[in-house]
């Protein structure tokens, strides 16, 4: 999958390193341009408490989640995968250029995480409100999934227990 060598048409291709190196200099020119904004702005990163950054670990989680694997952002997968985005798990196009760099990292939370985290971290700075909001509403909903999750696991196993005890 992402940054292997790629067989098509019976050539190989090598991954596009030239689209990854502009994929990581925006993310560092964004993180540069938000810690400058905060300086003029006279914002101080340290202010932030274990709190703060264990909120935003489930908000990025939860955003990255969403990005690459739910329905409702298959809009911004669909230009960069292989037939249709739906319900995630599609596999980036292999045209060894931006689209497949940017396929690569909108299909893969861990990768599409960092970005979140950075995007989020900054927001806090920047502009404090709608950041904290924006964080702790994503939190919130990425611990609501796990307390589904908690909840179908133990009807489940509830279920399973009662149709032992009934045979």
């Amino acid at each position: 999958m992402s940054g292997l060598t790629q067989e098509r048409s019976g050539a190989a291709e090598s991954p596009p390193y030239t689209a990854y190196a502009a994929i990581m200099g925006t993310f560092a020119g964004g993180l540069a341009l938000a810690g400058a904004v905060a300086h003029l702005l006279g914002r101080n990163p340290r202010e932030h408490t274990t709190l703060d950054f264990a909120v935003l670990c489930a908000a990025s989680f939860k955003a990255a989640r969403t990005i690459a694997r739910d329905e409702v952002t298959s809009f911004v997968r669909e230009p960069f995968v292989e037939g249709h985005a739906h319900e995630g798990g599609e596999e980036p196009v292999h045209t060894g250029d931006m689209h497949q760099a940017i396929g690569e990292l909108v299909t893969c939370s861990r990768c599409v995480g960092t970005w979140v985290a950075a995007g989020l971290a900054a927001s806090q700075i920047v502009a404090p409100r709608f950041g904290r909001l924006l964080t702790w509403s994503l939190a919130a909903a990425g611990a609501n999934d796990f307390l589904q999750a908690g909840f179908a696991a133990l009807t489940a196993k509830s279920n399973e227990l009662e149709q032992r005890t009934a045979d």
